[in-house]
């Protein structure tokens, strides 16, 4: 059997005329905000982008963090990296946790006007004194220095998530925080040896989000998939300037 990639698609695409809830993932919002064209192709004509290489390393450190988290949540207790970082909270203990983190379930809501699910999968939950909910997303790389705050372009995507993470609780009734913390688990570089293992240092990085675009987006992108016409080729797009690019040749 061939293993290539076939990117296309035929279930989960959106039709207009349909009366059952089309789900929308958070990543697929985040598509729609890179490049329209992009996202027409993928949940209207059902030919998506190919895939990255999975980061299996990414997913270690995220199992594990969830691990130790789950430990401490059991307890009601604080983690030693909120006692740290003087965060007033513990792990909210909830019996849809596991759902909320489940990939293609994850927290859902239905918003009417366009008859989309909105859905997205968490790393962690906690709660304050206040009975607010913080939004806590785990991030994983190796880079030379400590990472104490998020200031480079390509990290708008994981404020943009954690902001939709926000409204999706918020839409469920919950009371949220709108600051939320990225726990960042950075690679040693630096060590003598490899010895068989990694370490890292771990940042505890806090951001107030802002979810007042992620309603009109949902709007912008039901209306461009109710759209006959394909949006115009995003020229800060690298698919679409790939595409472009090879057509010429």
């Amino acid at each position: 059997m061939s293993n290539y990639y076939n990117p296309k698609r035929t279930r989960n695409i959106f039709d207009k005329k349909s009366k059952k809830p089309f789900k929308l993932s958070r990543s697929k919002i985040d598509l729609f905000i890179d490049c329209p064209r992009c996202f027409y192709i993928d949940r209207k004509l059902g030919t998506g982008r190919p895939p990255g290489y999975p980061f299996n390393l990414n997913s270690a450190v995220d199992h594990l963090l969830k691990k130790e988290f789950d430990m401490h949540r059991a307890k009601g207790k604080a983690h030693p990296l909120m006692k740290a970082y003087k965060i007033k909270a513990i792990p909210f203990a909830h019996e849809d946790m596991d759902k909320w983190r489940e990939n293609f379930v994850g927290v859902q809501f239905h918003h009417k006007p366009t008859n989309f699910t909105i859905t997205g999968a968490v790393d962690d939950v906690w709660i304050n004194k206040k009975g607010e909910l913080i939004i806590v997303d785990y991030k994983a790389t190796s880079k030379d220095g400590k990472i104490e705050k998020l200031d480079q372009g390509w990290q708008d995507g994981y404020k943009r998530q954690m902001e939709i993470y926000q409204w999706l609780m918020r839409q469920n009734g919950f009371k949220v925080s709108s600051t939320g913390y990225f726990v960042y688990c950075n690679g040693k570089r630096d060590a003598k040896a490899f010895d068989g293992k990694l370490e890292f240092d771990i940042t505890v990085i806090p951001y107030k989000g802002n979810d007042n675009w992620v309603e009109p987006a949902i709007k912008a992108a039901y209306k461009c998939l109710c759209s006959s016409k394909m949006p115009e080729a995003d020229s800060d797009c690298d698919y679409c300037n790939y595409v472009e690019a090879r057509e010429k040749l």
